[in-house]
């Protein structure tokens, strides 16, 4: 039974049963029986009620009726705090984990709450609401957020004498996963809201207040928070993200967020220019473009783009589970007209899927110079039996192609990888050739785990998880050591070097240095010190984070470059400053 008929067999019944109250009757099958006058007055107290709330067509989309819900135009002023409080007393707390979509996801829900009338801290203390941004990935993941919930528990029975409505709340992906088990079992939470019920945290809070548990999980076709401009919380305001599509649908076997975070979506290109526009006007440094799927952008906001004759290109020797999608804006669009915004700003993006790289978005990152030469590159395993037991869609040789093209399209290149150790049925001959693959290819960023079953994947559903937890863990060690070694080499081949730097800030290991990152996404440390502008000027001006600069690199490992700081730089200026410098060394 679809929705609108268990919403019209409802009406139905209430109202039948309404009828007959009226008329006095009793009527068993209904749960009614025969009612006193005051009864009857509540019936009709009731019945207008009813007539004044909402009706089927509220809960339709796009609705032709005059009283509809649009989503994108929806006031949440409507929703307040109980008048015991006041909404600038209410205080909420973030606790963000898991990957770069939940922070991303965490400015989305501050804007909305902030647009409520609530205000942010960032001391536990002051909380009046405390909500955790949380990740289903891995079971490790998981068991941290429970061992955080357990403890905001007890924190929370503790402070009853000062803080008697301090609310606990969990967002994203364990949300939906788990919405039992942390609602009903364990009663751990005041809040549930998934990825894409952020609009209604406003609404889930209120009903809080008024004592009772409140959720929305349900994953949307359509959600995309086109209309919300996030409120960027990022450090000394030189980097942040930009969401440009949710969900995924490539259907990994492994992977758990198809069902977590739902169908692909993607923003329309007109929101993402201007978020874009308005962090460049920000003095933002470096974008990155966020999707499960990243390079899978697709822009079906407009009649025009659906229609146009543009399909999916992919990368050759690669499939996918489901048909060639037609129509819509692409990743190389948007790719191309972001990049065009501010000169002078870094792009990036994360997380792609290897199949989504025509020549055509390889030939764009060559050619501008604010796009980032570095390509997030997952290969998961180098097996082709395991590739295909993971439904990745490409075999060893086809990932192999791919990155010969890559480096052949983009001189320099700097590539990163994400592998999974002791999926089902890997054999030693299989860890092996992953082993193998590492060392042709050569990464100097990885993000290596072993594997962790999932609930409704269908590795869940199909597969076993034959592979003994202590033959995963020696796996994912000898993987490490591996990664390490090739990383090592990759950045030690940058020795004597010149590279252009974005200072994040101090260095975690001492106050008197500086780190940032280069074009390839490798960290830098270098002395604090005050630079030249201009290499034939002696005013020496100081290093703040945000600032670009030549660093020469002088020494490496598998995790860090390090070298002195020679001159401020920008991306339209850093030919001009290494000519110059270059000639002084003469």
């Amino acid at each position: 039974m679809n929705i609108s008929s268990s919403f019209r067999l409802c009406r139905f019944t209430f109202r039948k049963c309404l009828s007959r109250r009226l008329q006095g009757d009793t009527c068993d099958r209904y749960y009614c029986s025969k009612s006193s006058s005051t009864d009857q007055t509540r019936v009709v107290q009731l019945k207008n009620k009813l007539a004044c709330g909402p009706s089927f067509q509220d809960f339709i989309k796009s609705s032709t009726s005059d009283k509809s819900y649009d989503a994108c135009n929806y006031e949440y002023e409507e929703y307040h705090i109980p008048e015991c409080t006041t909404a600038r007393s209410q205080k909420v707390y973030f606790e963000t984990y898991g990957c770069q979509m939940n922070v991303s996801d965490t400015e989305i829900a501050w804007s909305i709450l902030q647009k409520a009338g609530y205000s942010r801290t960032h001391e536990l203390p002051e909380a009046d609401v405390v909500l955790l941004v949380t990740c289903s990935v891995r079971e490790k993941a998981e068991q941290t957020i429970w061992n955080r919930l357990k403890h905001l528990t007890a924190l929370k029975k503790r402070s009853q004498k000062h803080k008697p409505l301090l609310k606990i709340g969990v967002l994203g992906c364990m949300a939906e996963r788990l919405k039992t088990k942390l609602l009903e079992q364990e009663k751990l939470v005041d809040v549930l809201a998934g990825p894409d019920a952020y609009r209604h945290l406003p609404r889930l809070l209120s009903l809080a207040y008024g004592g009772q548990r409140a959720s929305n999980v349900l994953l949307s076709l359509e959600e995309t928070y086109a209309d919300v401009m996030p409120v960027h919380q990022t450090p000394e305001g030189h980097s942040a993200f930009v969401s440009i599509m949710r969900g995924c649908d490539n259907m990994c076997s492994y992977c758990i967020v198809p069902f977590t975070r739902g169908r692909e979506r993607s923003r329309p290109l007109s929101s993402i220019l201007e978020e874009v526009r308005m962090l460049s006007d920000q003095g933002v440094k470096e974008v990155t473009l966020l999707g499960q799927n990243v390079n899978s952008y697709r822009d079906l906001s407009e009649q025009h783009f659906i229609c146009s004759e543009g399909s999916t290109q992919l990368s050759r020797g690669f499939k996918t589970v489901y048909r060639t999608k037609q129509g819509g804006l692409l990743f190389s669009d948007l790719l191309d007209k972001v990049s065009q915004i501010d000169p002078d700003m870094r792009i990036r993006f994360t997380s792609p899927h290897p199949k989504d790289f025509p020549d055509e978005v390889l030939q764009l990152i060559q050619e501008r110079r604010n796009i980032c030469k570095q390509i997030h590159l997952p290969a998961q395993s180098s097996s082709s039996r395991v590739l295909h037991a993971m439904r990745r869609g490409y075999t060893r040789e086809a990932y192999l192609d791919l990155v010969e093209n890559i480096r052949e399209i983009i001189p320099g290149v700097s590539l990163s990888s994400d592998f999974i150790t002791g999926f089902c049925g890997e054999t030693e001959e299989d860890h092996q050739q992953t082993l193998s693959l590492v060392r042709e290819v050569g990464y100097n960023v990885g993000f290596l785990f072993a594997y962790s079953m999932r609930k409704k994947t269908h590795a869940y559903h199909r597969l076993q998880d034959d592979v003994l937890a202590p033959v995963k863990q020696r796996r994912l060690e000898e993987l490490i050591s591996v990664f390490r070694e090739e990383a090592t080499k990759v950045n030690m081949a940058l020795l004597g070097s010149t590279q252009l730097v974005l200072v994040e800030g101090e260095s975690k290991r001492s106050s008197e240095e500086l780190c940032g990152r280069n074009d390839g996404n490798v960290k830098v440390v270098f002395p604090k010190t005050d630079l030249p502008v201009q290499p034939e000027k002696p005013q020496m001006v100081p290093i703040t984070p945000g600032d670009y600069v030549l660093v020469k690199i002088t020494s490496a490992n598998s995790q860090c470059l390090r070298g002195h700081a020679l001159i401020h730089s920008s991306l339209n200026d850093r030919r001009t400053s290494e000519h110059l410098l270059s000639k002084q060394t003469i």
